[in-house]
Formats: structure tokens, C-alpha cells, sequence
């Protein structure tokens, strides 16, 4: 049964493992840095090296857990409800269904009012049916997988949202209504002054020279401003990348040296329109975040330019709000690279830049750091007429309410019944008069079947 092996066999057999090894690894790296010169063997070396970690992501159908459960004995709302009207529209990882759903939810009471559960396996099969480009990128989402991504509520109680890639309408009852699948749509959703649609998207084929860029998809995230009606039908698009070439702003694009091409380099996140004139803007103005750039940036569609940007007092920053007629609210992650990951340092932050006097200041700043507010990535926040602050900690599955004079009033940690906390995509606080109006006609509507 057991033979004795020859020590030069054995040597041998080290010394050909070894060399294997280097000779793999070597594949690898010359694919993921764009090589072309051994192409055929690299692909097949990249797609057995990832084989593990998509066997783990099968199996873990719910891998989107958050990575550390920093509140470990609070669960669902905690803290005083709200005297005055006010709703949360509840984008969430629902642990008990493995599902993602959104809740609309009465801040008096913290009662749920409505809950829209779409079937996202119809969606992505009508995707991998009609568009084959986009099947590669939705190949491992389902119903437990998928995400509904900054919801947005209409009059008839509607909702469009995006979920890394086609924007999506569904009905109260959460039929589908329509779905665009030309571009690649991916974080923010917001209504104009003229109630069409704004949404961050990615361009494939790309507007500009493939010698920078490539020509596959994939290899650049060719990032732009996109509008759509209310019916789903692009009205403009608009490439950063083409703006920050026309603008002279090439070399923050490609000037960026690293051990392999980097192809993410504006990550914008966020489209805020302008919806009233101002001493600093026009209505159908639209203020931009671009996380990789650390830059939030003011662009006039109608004559093509860049009114202004900021960087320099801000981190991979997302969501930037307009507050009045002379300053804007930024969502400042304070989120560095480091030798050991990427890392908020201190905590998030949230940053008021005023276009009178030029300066930044810091909005309930003790607050944020007393109440250890830190997302690595996402992160959304919104200062109300009132001066109260609401604030959604993506990573970590937590949405903070603060009065205005910094204390806490409540906060939510998605915790299911099976103890774990899962994560929250970018929920809205619903305030305003047109929000209230919305929500009280609902109420009105029958009950789905």
C-alpha cells in the first residue's frame, strides 16, 4: 500500500511545485496589470485563483454582514421619538427574509407604515436576458443578494433606485414598472426642479481616446452625469472624464503611478441639482461628489462648465447637500489609505462651506466624535430646517438622529432576530413639505394584496 519515493523525486517534485507556483503567480499579476503578451494563459490563471472566494460567496448568501458589531446590546430603534412629523424611508438588509427591502416609517411612533419588497430575481433576469453585458456583472445577485439602493418616493407611491447597475421603477405594491439598462447606474438618485431624474453612471464604450482606458469594460469607470424623465428615457449624459480633460484636469486622472492600473479614479458618488437660483448658482446647476478624488464640484450643464470645486479639507467624502442660497453640507468620511486598509481617521465629519466667506466649518462636530460616527465607505447625512442633523452610518448598519444642540435623540441598529447587523443602503429622512404631502396620500391607499 505504501511505497518508499526516491529523495530526488521528492526534491524534484518541491522544485517543479515551486517554480509552478512562481510561474502562477507571474500569470496573474500580468494579467491584473493589463498584459497582453501571454493573455490566454493569464485569464485562465485569474479565474482559478478567484475560485475559492466565489465558492465562499455562494455559500455565504448573505455575506453582506457588517464587519464588526460595535453595538452589541442595542437592537432596532433606541432613544425618544420625534414630537413633530417626520418620516424615515428605511432602505435595509432584512436579516429575518434575507432580503433587501425598504420601510417606510412614522418617526413619532417608529411604527413601519409600508414595506416594499420587489422580486429582484426578476429584474436581474430580464437584465441578463435583454442586456448579455451586464449579465458578467449581476451573475452572482438574487432575491437574498441584491440591493435597492437610494430609494426614491414619488407621488403614487412609487419607488426608482439603482442597484449597481440598472435604475429601476416599482410600483406601491411593488410591481415593476420600468427599468433602464443602458448605462451602468450606481449610487445617488435625485429629483430636479423639473422632476426628472439625476443618477451617477458609468459609460461603456467610453467617450474618450481607448489608449488611456482600454477597450473592454471594466477597465475604466468611465463616471458621468446622467438625467432621465420620469419614465425612464435618458434626456443627457455627460462624461467627468470628458469635463476634467476640456477643463485641463487630465492629470488627475492618469498621472497616478501604482503597481497595476487603476481604473477608479473619480468614484463620484453623489448628484445634488440645483433646484432655485442663487448668488452662486442657477437652478439646473448640479453639485457633484467624487470620492477618489476627494472633490465636490458645482457644473453647469446648459453652457458645459465647471463653476467651482473644493478639495483639500475633505476625505472620500460622499453626499453634498445644498442648505441655502450661499452654502452646501459635505458628508466628510475623513477616510485615508494606509499601509493597513482603508481607515477612518478620528471620525466622519460633517463640513459646511460657505461661498460668501470662502471657509469651511464643522457642524456638531462634538456629536459626531461623542457617539464614535466612523463609515469607512457609504454615508449619508442631511442638516434639517430646524438645525437637527440625521445621519446614516452605512458600514456598521446604524442611522443617528441629533438635535440640534448636538444630543442624541434616537439611533437604529439593523439587527435581525438572528442577531447579526446588516447593512442600510443609503435611506432617506423625510422632512419636507412635498415629503409630508406624499406620505399622508399614501395613507390613503388600499392595502397591497
Amino acid at each position: 500500500m505504501f511505497r518508499k519515493i526516491e529523495l530526488w523525486v521528492l526534491y524534484l517534485t518541491l522544485l517543479l511545485g515551486f517554480l509552478f507556483t512562481i510561474l502562477f503567480g507571474a500569470l496573474i499579476h500580468h494579467g491584473l496589470t493589463g498584459g497582453s503578451t501571454f493573455k490566454l494563459l493569464s485569464k485562465p490563471a485569474i479565474f482559478l485563483a478567484t475560485i475559492p472566494l466565489n465558492i465562499y460567496n455562494i455559500i455565504t448568501l448573505n455575506q453582506d454582514l457588517i464587519l464588526e458589531d460595535r453595538f452589541p446590546k442595542k437592537t432596532g430603534f433606541v432613544g425618544e421619538p420625534n414630537d413633530t412629523e417626520i418620516y424615515l424611508l428605511l432602505s435595509h438588509y432584512d436579516g429575518a427574509l434575507n432580503e433587501n427591502v425598504v420601510d417606510l416609517i412614522d418617526l413619532r411612533s417608529f411604527e413601519t407604515l409600508h414595506r416594499w419588497n420587489p422580486d429582484l430575481n426578476e429584474i436581474y433576469k430580464k437584465v441578463n436576458e435583454e442586456n448579455p453585458e451586464f449579465a458578467g456583472l449581476l451573475r452572482d445577485k438574487n432575491d437574498t443578494r441584491g440591493f435597492i439602493g437610494h430609494p426614491l418616493l414619488s407621488k403614487d407611491g412609487s419607488l426608482v433606485f439603482q442597484d449597481t447597475a440598472p435604475l429601476n421603477k416599482i410600483g406601491y405594491c411593488s410591481e415593476p414598472i420600468w427599468q433602464n439598462e443602458e448605462d451602468y447606474f450606481h449610487h445617488s438618485i435625485e429629483r430636479d426642479h423639473e422632476n426628472n431624474i439625476w443618477v451617477s453612471s458609468r459609460l461603456f464604450p467610453y467617450n474618450i481616446d481607448s489608449k488611456y482606458v482600454g477597450n473592454q469594460n471594466g477597465t475604466y469607470f468611465d463616471d458621468a452625469f446622467t438625467k432621465l424623465s420620469p419614465k425612464g428615457d435618458i434626456l443627457y449624459t455627460k462624461s467627468v472624464t470628458e469635463l476634467f480633460i476640456e477643463n485641463d484636469m487630465k492629470y488627475l486622472l492618469f498621472s497616478i503611478y501604482a503597481p497595476q492600473y487603476y481604473g477608479d479614479t473619480l468614484h463620484m458618488n453623489d448628484i445634488q441639482p440645483v433646484k432655485q437660483d442663487g448668488p452662486y448658482w442657477k437652478k439646473g446647476d448640479i453639485f457633484f461628489s467624487l470620492r477618489h478624488q476627494s472633490m465636490v464640484g458645482l457644473y453647469r450643464p446648459s453652457t458645459n462648465e465647471l463653476l467651482w470645486k473644493g478639495v483639500g479639507k475633505f476625505y472620500n467624502q460622499h453626499d453634498v447637500d445644498i442648505l441655502n442660497d450661499h452654502q452646501i453640507a459635505i458628508f466628510n468620511n475623513n477616510s485615508v489609505n494606509t499601509v493597513s486598509g482603508n481607515i477612518v481617521d478620528g471620525t466622519n465629519e460633517i463640513l459646511i462651506y460657505d461661498f460668501q466667506t470662502g471657509k469651511y466649518s464643522s457642524y456638531l462636530k462634538d456629536a459626531l466624535t461623542k457617539h464614535d460616527v466612523r463609515t469607512v465607505t457609504g454615508g449619508r447625512s442631511e442638516i434639517l430646517n430646524n438645525g437637527d442633523l440625521y445621519i446614516e452610518e452605512t458600514d456598521y448598519g446604524r442611522t443617528l438622529y441629533f438635535n440640534n444642540d448636538g444630543s442624541l435623540r434616537w439611533e437604529h441598529i439593523n439587527r435581525a432576530p438572528n442577531g447579526n447587523i446588516y447593512p442600510v443602503g443609503w435611506s432617506r429622512i423625510l422632512y419636507k413639505p412635498e415629503d409630508l404631502a406624499i406620505v399622508r396620500d399614501l395613507q390613503n391607499k388600499k392595502d397591497c394584496p
